[in-house]
């Protein structure tokens, strides 16, 4: 397969919101002024919340969970809700200040691309460490401890799940999102079994979305406990022992 026989048509974004109404109808609102890609929004509610009724010049699927889900559980479901050829994971505190999909979308022409995703500043313009190295049981402890740092974005190994956009097919094809991560390090164990099922995890620096970071493992004992359980089950999978075998051959 070429690159330029991928078609990458139908764009299904998917939003979770966890009680954040107003983050998620400003984000629609940023979607429907600046967005001429078309798109199907799936809004999963995960938690009883009153939401007004979106206003959007594209279609709009709410999902209403009997119970509260994980990161991977919701992002999957909305996998599998709308037909699509790209499906886009995107975080309610994001901001648009224009279409980031085109330049996405582009960039997983390429087969051999299995996630693209933008370039992330923060509200005041800085940049933010949503492209990252794959971490060590050592730097994932001094992470959280002192919080996140600028990444080096020269070397790009995995990226945030605040927005990351996928080939529908190539989604499907490594199994989604772990369901058993319920918060923190889906995203990263996502990016390691691309890898190793021979994708490249790519930042794209025209797309370009604003985030407020929340950093809730660091203020609530509830989040910090699932960054831990996270860590730990990402260290002892099989996918992270292969990745640093692969490593080390590598290396030798």
């Amino acid at each position: 397969m070429t690159a330029d026989t991928v078609v990458c048509d139908r764009l299904v974004v998917s939003v979770v919101s966890h009680g954040q109404a107003d983050l998620v109808t400003r984000l629609c609102a940023d979607l429907a002024a600046f967005c001429q890609t078309p798109l199907h929004l799936v809004i999963t509610i995960n938690r009883p919340e009153t939401l007004p009724e979106p206003v959007a010049p594209f279609p709009v699927t709410i999902i209403r969970n009997a119970r509260a889900r994980g990161f991977a559980e919701n992002h999957n479901a909305a996998a599998v809700a709308v037909p699509s050829d790209v499906f886009c994971v995107v975080n309610p505190d994001l901001r648009l200040t224009h279409d980031p999909f085109p330049a996405l979308m582009a960039a997983l022409k390429d087969p051999a691309v299995g996630v693209a995703a933008p370039r992330v500043v923060g509200s005041g313009g800085a940049e933010e460490d949503s492209a990252r190295v794959f971490p060590t049981p050592l730097g994932a402890l001094r992470r959280l401890v002192k919080g996140g740092t600028p990444g080096d974005c020269a070397r790009v190994e995995w990226v945030a799940g605040m927005f990351m956009a996928f080939r529908s097919a190539t989604f499907a094809a490594v199994g989604g999102f772990d369901p058993r991560y319920h918060l923190y390090y889906e995203d990263c164990d996502l990016c390691c079994r691309l890898v190793l099922a021979g994708y490249s995890v790519v930042r794209v620096p025209a797309a370009v979305v604003v985030h407020d970071a929340q950093r809730a493992s660091h203020r609530r004992p509830r989040y910090f406990l699932w960054h831990v359980q996270s860590a730990l089950r990402f260290f002892r999978s099989q996918a992270y022992r292969q990745l640093r075998s692969r490593a080390q051959s590598g290396a030798r």
